[in-house]
């Protein structure tokens, strides 16, 4: 959420703060939901709720049914599995080195 000001300060700090909480990846190869083009996705850092019954280690390791559990809860637009098992390799590894980076 942006807040506006007229001080730039106030600006810059709030748009630095938003610009922390999402990352946005451009994907190489699109997907199409419906009528819709999917060319970039935006990850967030997941809290502890959304890490439920899925192993650190394997999430670190980008295992991709560990991947298919977390991503549809940290996405915008939310990927659903399904999704997330269409994507080109690429872009799997890229959205799934930001969730290994959220844990260093």
């Amino acid at each position: 959420m942006k807040i506006t000001s007229k001080n730039t300060q106030d600006n810059f700090l709030t748009d630095t703060a938003d610009a922390g909480v999402y990352k946005t990846i451009t994907l190489e190869e699109p997907l199409t939901r419906g009528d819709t083009l999917i060319t970039s996705v935006q990850i967030r850092k997941p809290v502890a709720g959304e890490l439920r019954g899925v192993s650190l280690m394997d999430l670190g390791n980008l295992d991709v049914v560990s991947l298919q559990r977390v991503l549809p809860c940290i996405t915008i637009p939310t990927l659903a599995s399904h999704d997330v098992a269409k994507l080109d390799l690429s872009d799997l590894m890229a959205l799934g080195s930001e969730v290994a980076i959220f844990f260093c």
